[in-house]
């Protein structure tokens, strides 16, 4: 039987954190209030409203990666895009800053847990958003984006997307993508490998010389999919001291419910070890999340189910929030 006030009362043990929620596209564009309860829509259509900082307080959620997206086309605007979604993040952040904390760092993603305060981090989902200006680096990294992903579902001047418009497996990450990445490498932005085909991710890998990110995803050892990593690049991530975050979504995770997430967690602690595993959900991001995860409330039912199957206590906490808080301090801001 599964020991929820257990596993959250585990949660206020350390920051738990996940790596990529898409909530700022609806602040920015439906004026969503972060600071309200709403509620979880019904299943068949549960695909956004999935974060509000009332429920992040229930679900004992401390640091949330807030992903912003774009639409590749047109490209011109993409940028414009991005600053919005900042706009939004950051006013939310003025509004009630007793409630939510802007943060960059491990240190103070750690200040703001001891202080009550909700850890807002930013990071961006496709390198379209940059225009082909490497120079937009800086400019994102001044504004707190801790993170790239390097593609989304489009092809772009860095490289070719897992799946997408202009998808090409035989396309490698291209000079402007490795200038990209020394960039980021400077301005201390974690490389986010999340959508990128896998001939890019492994040569991204060797382009960069910080800590990487899988931000979300899932895992082909326990699903295969054109959406999830195999064996060999979990141990690539792993290698470089890296996580990866495990997505949210029943079809890529294979099965609809609590206990596909923890497959795909516990695979990845069996390919790699315990310090590469982290959650990466996907909420308000299009994405229906699979039953008993209906929202960022029902987190502390995640890692029961992870408890009752014996995972160590010190494992569940390092995949909760102490391997991301990890890489955020191995790369720290350096705008």
């Amino acid at each position: 039987m599964l020991d929820v006030a257990e596993a959250r009362a585990l949660h206020d043990e350390l920051p738990v954190m996940d790596l990529h929620a898409d909530t700022p596209k609806l602040m920015d564009k439906l004026g969503y209030d972060l600071f309200a309860r709403h509620a979880t829509t019904p299943a068949p259509i549960n695909f956004f409203g999935h974060v509000d900082v009332p429920r992040m307080r229930d679900g004992g959620l401390a640091a949330q990666f807030f992903g912003m997206w774009t639409a590749p086309v047109p490209r011109a605007g993409c940028a414009a895009s991005i600053h919005d979604q900042l706009d939004a993040l950051d006013a939310a952040a003025a509004r009630n800053p007793a409630a939510l904390a802007r943060c960059r760092s491990r240190a103070e993603v750690e200040a703001a847990k001891a202080a009550g305060r909700i850890a807002a981090l930013a990071g961006i989902e496709g390198a379209h958003a940059l225009e082909g200006r490497v120079a937009r680096v800086e400019e994102f990294a001044r504004r707190g984006v801790r993170y790239i992903g390097l593609l989304h579902f489009s092809a772009n001047d860095l490289g070719a997307p897992a799946k997408g418009l202009g998808r090409d497996d035989e396309r490698g990450l291209t000079a402007f993508g490795r200038e990209v990445i020394a960039e980021m490498n400077r301005c201390g932005v974690i490389v986010d490998l999340a959508h990128i085909n896998r001939k890019g991710f492994f040569e991204a890998l060797v382009a960069s010389t910080t800590t990487p990110i899988v931000s979300h995803t899932g895992v082909a050892g326990v699903r295969r999919h054109w959406r999830n990593i195999d064996d060999e690049q979990i141990r690539a991530v792993a290698a470089r001291g890296g996580v990866v975050g495990v997505i949210f979504a029943p079809r890529f995770l294979g099965a609809d419910g609590i206990d596909a997430v923890c497959d795909h967690l516990e695979h990845i602690i069996r390919v790699g070890g315990e310090d590469v595993p982290a959650l990466g959900s996907d909420y308000d991001g299009a994405v229906r999340p699979p039953r008993g995860l209906e929202d960022v409330a029902a987190l502390p039912r995640l890692t029961a189910a992870l408890l009752a199957r014996g995972l160590a206590r010190t494992a569940v906490k390092k995949l909760l929030g102490e391997n991301a808080l990890r890489v955020l301090a191995d790369v720290p801001p350096a705008a």
